[in-house]
């Protein structure tokens, strides 16, 4: 018989469920998407007793658009992930450069670790914040 793990978390709205009036969960797929697109939008430093959690792709979106920035999102986004999603293996990253919207969008592959499901992937649109 074949064992996979399962993955809960709490879920970001913090709705109530609307019988158990419980905290509504995410599961699985939802919960390791939820958790790698808040890990990659938390600037180092954001979360209290916790300095080093999140990434640094913030202070790479106010460099110029041009492939040396896209090397470096590449690289802060395949870090952050390593070093705070175990839960996770890296297949590819492709970061494209959005000239007409001022951003980038990040397609991230990966596979879920102690599953035998198919790749997954993620497309994230980061831009500057004024």
């Amino acid at each position: 018989m074949p064992t996979f793990q399962t993955f809960k978390d709490l879920s970001v709205t913090f709705k109530s469920h609307p019988v158990t009036d419980d905290l509504i969960v995410v599961k699985d797929k939802a919960a390791i998407i939820q958790s790698i697109s808040n890990l990659l939008l938390t600037n180092k430093g954001e979360r209290p007793f916790q300095p080093q959690l999140g990434s640094g792709i913030q202070t790479a979106l106010f460099e110029p658009l041009d492939f040396g920035s896209a090397a470096i999102l590449k690289n802060e986004v395949r870090e952050c992930l390593n070093k705070y999603e175990p839960r996770i293996v890296i297949n590819d990253i492709l970061i494209n450069i959005d000239e007409q919207n001022n951003g980038y969008e990040v397609e991230l592959y990966f596979t879920i670790i102690g599953r035998n499901d198919k790749q997954q992937a993620i497309e994230i649109f980061l831009e500057r914040t004024r």
